[in-house]
């Protein structure tokens, strides 16, 4: 890994370990927002931040003949991708006086089950990885089917305004679910199309956005549904 590489990540550790601290101030005054929605927020900022930080100390990194494994990156998502769901689920239960914790569990299990599987196909040698990636675009699918059928019903049950929200944030989110496996196909992991300071790159950006992007959308969201809520 270069030193422009290194720089990248260190760039990224700041935005998000940034960001965390955004979210803490915002839950300062939550505006009718449970405060879990914030410690979620915070949790997937700081710890994909802190385990990009292990790659440009080069610690979360296994450098090999053939390809770079940043196996730091699935240590962020196995952890930071599901938090993201939940983050997700929750905002359309957001009038829901009952959580339902079997869809959560099922959403939860989908992604980690996508995330294992492409790291088992990052070590694997080419004649087996696209066995474990195409298992992983099927968890991939089950999980995009929970996004858009269960979890949207509930939030069209709900409200109109909850109703527009959880659209917009489940559509934010879908694109970028489709964005990381391409990328990763593409990438040095896949088929080698994009390598470098590129693959580098759109795992610098895909995050940023997916991560602090869906935050920020998602709590401001819910603090206006919060005010209305109150009324």
């Amino acid at each position: 890994m270069n030193s422009i590489e290194t720089a990248l990540h260190i760039f990224y550790f700041i935005v998000m370990i940034s960001s965390a601290i955004y979210f803490y101030l915002l839950s300062r005054k939550p505006k009718g927002v449970p405060m879990y929605e914030y410690v979620v927020a915070i949790l997937i900022t700081g710890w994909s931040g802190v385990a990009y930080l292990s790659i440009a100390l080069g610690q979360g990194l296994l450098e090999k003949p053939d390809k770079t494994i940043y196996f730091a990156r699935y240590i962020d998502w196995v952890v930071s991708t599901p938090l993201l769901l939940l983050s997700l689920a929750l905002t359309a239960m957001f009038y829901q006086s009952k959580i339902n914790y079997t869809l959560i569990a099922s959403l939860i299990a989908a992604d980690v089950f996508m995330i294992v599987t492409g790291l088992i196909a990052d070590f694997s040698p080419a004649s087996t990885k696209y066995i474990w990636y195409l298992l992983g675009l099927v968890a991939l699918v089950i999980l995009l089917v929970i996004v858009w059928r269960p979890l949207k019903s509930m939030a069209d049950a709900s409200n109109a305004q909850l109703a527009k929200h959880y659209k917009r944030m489940a559509l934010y989110l879908t694109s970028f679910w489709v964005l990381y496996p391409t990328a990763w196909f593409f990438g040095a992991s896949g088929v080698g199309l994009t390598k470098g300071i590129i693959d580098t790159l759109a795992f610098i950006i895909l995050p940023i956005f997916s991560k602090v992007g869906f935050g920020m959308l998602d709590l401001h969201g819910l603090r206006k549904l919060g005010e209305l809520k109150k009324e």
